[in-house]
């Protein structure tokens, strides 16, 4: 997509309609499109690079599938990940579960691999804001919207299997 093209959909993810509208319908549609496809396409992928996560439930202790817009880090080996909740104003469930289980997987270009996520805070969670900021602007009205901190995680791969629910290899 162009920049013009990108502008836009800044601008229109930027507003109220559509943190109301978007948790439910991108989540679904993400979801259906990368299961149909076998882990090879997540179409909010198209305008951020998305993967999805799976977390272990904070209560229930069950697999939790949730697709997501990330930063890539580095060569490849971590993310950043964003709990804007679309600027509303509950922390989104996915976050819950990484605090309470921090290991976890993500399915990248139809790949399972496992990671770690850690919470930032202080220095390090304003250097990675900054970033995020000039990565996606519209991150700064999601947390004007709010009175919550919202929450930012690092993923980082760690060696051994990933855990069941996508494609290898891509």
């Amino acid at each position: 997509m162009g920049g013009a093209g990108v502008r836009f959909v800044q601008k229109v993810s930027a507003t109220r309609v559509f943190a109301k509208a978007a948790p439910r319908v991108i989540p679904a549609l993400d979801r259906g499109v990368h299961r149909l496809t076998r882990g090879r396409v997540l179409l909010s992928a198209r305008l951020l690079p998305g993967l999805v996560l799976t977390s272990t439930g904070a209560r229930s202790g069950l697999p939790r599938r949730t697709p997501l817009a990330c930063m890539p880090e580095g060569d490849g080996r971590g993310w950043i990940l964003v709990g804007s909740n679309f600027g509303r104003t509950a922390h989104p469930a996915w976050t819950h579960n990484l605090l309470a289980h921090p290991e976890a997987s993500v399915n990248w270009k139809g790949r399972d691999l496992p990671v770690t996520a850690r919470l930032l805070t202080g220095e390090e969670r304003a250097a990675a804001w900054r970033a995020l900021l000039a990565f996606w602007p519209p991150y700064a009205v999601y947390q004007a919207r709010v009175r919550r901190e919202i929450r930012v995680f690092r993923l980082t791969r760690r060696e051994g299997p990933g855990r069941s629910g996508g494609a290898e290899g891509v």
